[in-house]
């Protein structure tokens, strides 16, 4: 795909270009022309599983560095890298973060995600609309920052490293879209980089070396786990590595949730039918009380509103690798050192493999039609060996905080649109989503 058609487009809408770079390509593996920069574009089902998983040693993080570079200013080496550092800290933290471990947390998640959302109470009385954005933001952090980091951050100071990690995932749009620029020539979006780097590290870390002489006699709050932790030669992380997995971690255990479910309630606004179905369900199970775990597996359409949410809004929305060797994808060559790209996206919009994409409908993940589908035509988390470890995580946190609200209110939008998607480090949407909540009593009523 040429120069003359790739630029043009990704300055007007970087979003919808890239899903009608894959739909042009049909599923065939293209290149895309940014000048210097010619990557390749992979779509197919089939060939993301190439890539992601059935080759992912020959597909790696590592060399992508020209598109890690400017988030890399923030993570730094550890469990958003690649290499050593990634399987130290991957040896570390995924026994945090099985199904088993999380689903441990279930109750102490929702009690928190309860007292949070007892704050609405006051707005939702006096036909105040929020801005369900912040709210949940607050809403996630409360939860988050208890279960899994034993109040040693507070809510406070959470929310501020959530607006720097705003700002920071703006910034950097920019450098990821033209990921040639060298450091030193001053991009947009560098100033606010720096200062919202600078007030993450003035909270996190006090924090973090505080919790280094503690850490023996702490619980398994993250911070302490990484500290105490193990890699597989036997070793210990340093504080750089543990600066920049805590980092990560706040980031991952929080923004996903908040971005992703904002999304959430125009689309249920603007189709009844599916609105009705959710809170019958919700209704039924939940009832008036509590949501407790063993509500969860029965709120299966809850489930399958959650999976059509990340199709159109995947947790991780582009993964570069570089190829080590040269090898082939669907007939094409693919040299050594070339930068393969492939977008959740992009797969997950395309009229090739999905019946209208742009259309939100949660019967696409009736079981029926998943036994269906490519399993890798639905990849919001990634896969193969860097699959997102809090994808679990995600499902626990979503269906409470939606089933907790949607038991006790009925939500109305200021305005039924649904917001575009703005592209950053991950997906944001473009405008905010303000509504009023009014108690399911007086809407029976």
């Amino acid at each position: 795909m040429p120069l003359r058609q790739v630029l043009p487009s990704m300055l007007r809408d970087p979003a919808r270009a890239l899903v009608s770079f894959g739909e042009r390509a049909g599923g065939e593996v293209v290149r895309l022309n940014f000048g210097s920069f010619r990557p390749y574009l992979v779509t197919n089902p089939e060939h993301v599983q190439q890539v992601l998983r059935e080759k992912a040693g020959n597909y790696v993080r590592a060399g992508h560095d020209l598109h890690w570079r400017p988030l890399k200013r923030l993570f730094g080496d550890g469990i958003l890298s690649d290499g050593e550092p990634w399987a130290n800290s991957r040896h570390v933290l995924q026994p945090l973060f099985t199904a088993r471990r999380i689903d441990g947390l279930v109750d102490r998640l929702a009690e928190s995600i309860e007292e949070a959302i007892d704050e609405l109470d006051g707005p939702a009385r006096a036909g105040q609309p929020v801005d369900m954005g912040a709210e949940q933001a607050r809403i996630v952090c409360s939860a988050v920052m208890r279960v899994l980091f034993a109040d040693k951050i507070s809510v406070p100071d959470a929310l501020r490293i959530m607006e720097a990690q705003d700002s920071i995932a703006g910034s950097v749009i920019a450098r990821i879209l033209v990921p040639w620029a060298p450091l030193a020539v001053p991009m947009p979006g560098d100033r606010s980089f720096r200062q919202a780097l600078e007030l993450i590290d003035e909270l996190l870390m006090p924090i973090i070396r505080a919790s280094r002489e503690t850490a023996e006699a702490d619980g398994d709050d993250i911070v302490a786990t990484l500290w105490r932790g193990r890699t597989p030669d036997g070793g210990r992380l340093d504080e750089r590595q543990v600066r920049n997995d805590t980092v990560a971690m706040v980031a991952t255990a929080t923004e996903t949730t908040i971005s992703v479910l904002t999304w959430l309630w125009p689309h249920i606004e603007r189709d009844p039918r599916i609105a009705e179905r959710l809170y019958e369900e919700i209704d039924r199970v939940v009832g008036g009380g509590p949501v407790r775990r063993e509500h969860l597996g029965q709120l299966r359409y809850t489930r399958q509103v959650l999976d059509e949410l990340v199709r159109l809004y995947p947790i991780g929305w582009l993964f570069p690798r570089s190829a080590v060797e040269e090898d082939v994808i669907g007939g094409v060559r693919i040299p050594a050192g070339s930068t393969v790209v492939v977008s959740p996206l992009i797969t997950h919009r395309m009229s090739t493999f999905w019946d209208n994409p742009e259309v939100f409908d949660p019967d696409r993940f009736a079981p029926e039609q998943v036994r269906a589908r490519h399993r890798w035509a639905y990849f919001p988390f990634g896969g193969g060996p860097h699959q997102c470890i809090g994808m679990h995580l995600f499902y626990l946190e979503a269906q409470l905080i939606v089933a907790t609200l949607l038991s006790r209110y009925r939500l109305r939008l200021q305005r039924p649109e649904v917001p575009g998607v703005k592209l950053a480090a991950a997906l944001r949407p473009r405008d905010r989503v303000e509504l009023t909540l009014h108690p399911v009593a007086s809407v029976a009523a």
